[in-house]
């Protein structure tokens, strides 16, 4: 990105994954923008009260943002509401913040993924709307995975190639695939039928759903490195995600 480019932006679309105070009045928002991916803005003066900006920067909500500055921290310059999108509530409330717990922890700074931009805005209306979290979460951390270079191999043997059998046993290795299940093997165990169910996004059969689970956990913590996710330990307090 050229450093003209970053001078000044205009009505990018975004959304707000975490705040917090900076100096007296102001804030430092982590964004997800569509066009410009993970990005820290400074709010100046968003936290004295009559702020216009106080009471836009929400997470969860679509937002219109500018902003300006050619260093890492730019300054933005103004916000807009954009509507359409249901408060997130309880259990699904919790999941958001998972969700954008995730992005802060395995997206890199100004890297667009304008695809799971669109797939992050779907997720959190099947929120608001389903109450089949587990399975929206499953969905979005494949997805996830995918959009930043981590695909999980589902369709077919690690090793041969093979097309996965759903009446078989197989081992899932990080980093290699499904391998056929021998007890000799590394990695986690997981049917053929899960493998393809989530494949297709399924989360129906519940073997599917409970395997499903465990492996993309082990992905998941290999990729973040042993990062602790707080939110993700405090829904599995609270219920059984």
């Amino acid at each position: 990105m050229s450093q003209a480019h970053k001078l000044r932006l205009q009505d990018e679309p975004a959304f707000v994954l975490h705040s917090y105070p900076f100096r007296e009045t102001s804030l430092i928002v982590e964004v997800f923008s569509r066009q410009h991916g993970l990005l820290p803005l400074v709010a100046r003066g968003a936290r004295r009260p009559r702020a216009a900006l106080r009471g836009l920067l929400m997470s969860f909500q679509p937002l219109s943002l500018s902003w300006f500055g050619k260093n890492e921290l730019r300054t933005l310059h103004s916000a807009e509401w954009q509507g359409g999108q249901p408060q997130l509530q309880g259990t699904a409330l919790l999941c958001g913040l998972y969700l954008n717990e995730l992005l802060l922890n395995l997206m890199a700074r100004d890297d667009p993924h304008e695809q799971l931009f669109e797939y992050y805005q779907q997720t959190l209306l099947r929120l608001a709307q389903s109450v089949d979290h587990a399975a929206t979460l499953r969905c979005f951390e494949k997805h996830l995975l995918q959009e930043l270079g981590y695909a999980l191999m589902l369709e077919h043997e690690a090793d041969s190639g093979a097309p996965i059998d759903p009446a078989l046993s197989y081992r899932y290795i990080v980093e290699r695939g499904a391998l056929l299940d021998t007890q000799d093997q590394q990695g986690l165990p997981v049917s053929g039928k899960t493998l393809l169910d989530m494949s297709a996004d399924d989360y129906r059969d519940a073997q599917s759903a409970r395997q499903g689970k465990q492996l993309m956990r082990m992905l998941l913590n290999h990729h973040l490195g042993g990062k602790l996710l707080y939110t993700r330990e405090l829904i599995k307090d609270l219920t059984k995600l």
